[in-house]
């Protein structure tokens, strides 16, 4: 294979894949620091709940899931104090964070490139949008 063909197919491939990586890296990054859950006063945002979700447990509404049929709200576990993290620990998630960031960035970088720098616009383009849609698609189902 030459490497105009490997070139192309990366391109390809990676046009594909691009939303999902953006999807995995925002919402894992986002879960580092538990911003996804529900502790001491604060409340997430319910659109962050349902992304964690997906991400975690591929499903939209796994709250929902989990509530007893009867209408009654489930019993409240015993609170517990949270003991703090250790400074490395905070440091590894931090640059965990970061990394995270990164990734966001290249990927918007490769996806533009991908866009751009390729003779066939439509084929780009048709990647990403079905990158983008399938798994839409398949978690509305």
């Amino acid at each position: 294979m030459s490497p105009i063909t490997l070139r192309r197919w990366h391109s390809y491939l990676s046009l594909l894949a691009a939303p999902s990586v953006l999807f995995f890296t925002f919402t894992g990054a986002l879960q580092l620091f538990s911003w996804h859950e529900a502790h001491g006063t604060y409340q997430p945002p319910a659109w962050l709940e349902k992304m964690s979700s997906v991400h975690k447990d591929q499903v939209m509404d796994k709250h929902d899931e989990d509530k007893p049929e009867t209408g009654k709200a489930p019993a409240e576990e015993p609170k517990h104090e949270e003991e703090p993290l250790a400074p490395a620990t905070v440091a590894l998630k931090a640059y965990f964070f970061w990394v995270g960031a990164m990734l966001i960035v290249s990927t918007c970088f490769g996806a533009w490139m991908g866009l751009t720098q390729t003779p066939r616009k439509r084929v780009a383009w048709s990647l990403l949008i079905v990158g983008t849609a399938l798994p839409l698609c398949i978690l509305l189902l």
